[in-house]
């Protein structure tokens, strides 16, 4: 390979990946409240699988879920379907609230009686 060759070569490259390291990305959407739901209840369920949740956790865990859940309900049937900027706000804290003690509980080293 010649010397020309070569350069010509990586310049085409080099231009390439600049190229593309210009090229817009689509921002991923944020996971609506559902689908937040939906991940944190299997969350759950792996805790229960793998001994890290006690039947109580997952009870109490459960029981956040279902009412962060029912709030979204009276929400939308509030604002025909659609949630507020604020509503959303309001129940990402709350799924925020229940993520980290589903977390918490997975990871306190308390086993389920046998």
């Amino acid at each position: 390979m010649t010397t020309r060759t070569l350069f010509m070569t990586l310049g085409v490259t080099f231009i390439a990946s600049a190229a593309m390291a210009q090229a817009p990305q689509t921002p991923t959407p944020d996971p609506t409240v559902n689908q937040r739901l939906e991940n944190q209840k299997d969350r759950i369920q792996a805790g229960n699988k793998d001994d890290q949740l006690t039947k109580a956790e997952a009870t109490r865990l459960r029981a956040d879920d279902a009412a962060i859940h029912a709030q979204e309900k009276v929400y939308r049937q509030a604002n025909d379907g659609k949630l507020t900027t604020g509503e959303k706000q309001q129940l990402n804290r709350e799924l925020n609230r229940n993520s980290r003690q589903i977390y918490r509980a997975r990871h306190n080293d308390r086993k389920p009686k046998a």
